[in-house]
């Protein structure tokens, strides 16, 4: 069975020769790291899994990242948000690259942050959070690491309550760089139903396990399980998105199979079973029609 998730505790253990030096320092739920002093110590690039943990980097250079079924690549000057609801990697660090990363588990937060980290649209499920800086945010946000790194290394009492503060500056100035209306929306009943259809389909990802299967295959069975009618439910996605149930359904279906086929070593057969399709013949007519390729040709790519 495939890993499911990894915990802060491994991230530290697997990805780190200093563990030891770590946890001398009482690190709880928070660390922050130079990019450069982990390219220096050899780190290995992550994992194509889900993390248990929440994690904001300001990398400078050139590379692709991975969340989910989307590979996006940046340069320059980017943040980044990654939170545990969405599987990510990235290719592997080169020299002339840098930046910084904090990971904190959401406890850090509990009771310092007036909105809860799962009720930010930077961290919802189907978030692209990455945002190109300019010059001068880019030394902002610079500075704001550098504010964090410096009480984190330091023996005043306060530290992680300074430190909860600029994480949280952190996120609030993102937030600000996307329009206003795409943040805090107040909902309509169309709207509502909408985001907890996508709320409830995202929660059948990422499949991790061939033992899995995916079980919302067709609008019917989530209107079944939200307690609407599915004509009800279909004109308010309609509205709301301007596209069909269905659409949505198989957008977010054909993605999962282009992550299972790339970072994973299961044969087609056990992809199709996971996506919840009769055979693997009806899985290959579905990708081909999605996506103008077979799923063995498409996995060569």
């Amino acid at each position: 069975m495939a890993k499911s998730t990894e915990s802060l505790e491994e991230f530290y253990r697997h990805k780190f020769t200093d563990l030891s030096e770590n946890l001398r320092k009482d690190i709880g739920q928070f660390n922050v790291f130079r990019i450069e002093d982990r390219i220096r110590s050899g780190a290995s690039t992550p994992t194509y899994i889900r993390r248990d943990f929440f994690k904001i980097m300001l990398f400078r250079g050139d590379n692709v990242f991975h969340y989910g079924d989307k590979s996006i690549p940046v340069s320059g000057n980017t943040l980044l948000f990654f939170n545990p609801k969405v599987p990510y990697t990235y290719e592997p660090l080169r020299a002339g690259t840098g930046g910084y990363f904090c990971v904190f588990k959401d406890e850090f937060f509990k009771e310092n942050l007036r909105l809860n980290l799962n009720d930010i649209p930077l961290f919802a499920a189907g978030a692209q959070p990455i945002f190109p800086l300019n010059e001068i945010e880019n030394t902002e946000v610079q500075q704001t690491f550098e504010k964090i790194i410096t009480e984190f290394n330091s023996e005043y009492i306060y530290k992680y309550e300074l430190i909860r503060n600029y994480v949280s500056e952190l996120i609030y100035r993102s937030m600000k760089l996307q329009p206003a209306h795409h943040l805090f929306q107040q909902p309509d009943a169309g709207t509502r139903i909408t985001g907890v259809f996508s709320e409830l389909l995202e929660r059948q990802f990422p499949i991790i396990s061939t033992s899995q299967r995916f079980e919302f295959r067709s609008p019917k069975t989530i209107a079944d399980r939200l307690a609407v009618h599915v004509n009800y439910l279909n004109r308010a996605i309609k509205k709301t998105t301007g596209r069909t149930t269905t659409d949505h359904i198989f957008e977010r279906l054909t993605g999962e199979a282009k992550a299972l086929l790339k970072h994973t070593d299961w044969n087609i057969a056990e992809i199709s079973y996971v996506l919840g399709f009769e055979d693997q013949a009806q899985f290959n007519n579905f990708f081909r029609k999605q996506t103008k390729l077979s799923p063995s040709a498409f996995r060569k790519v």
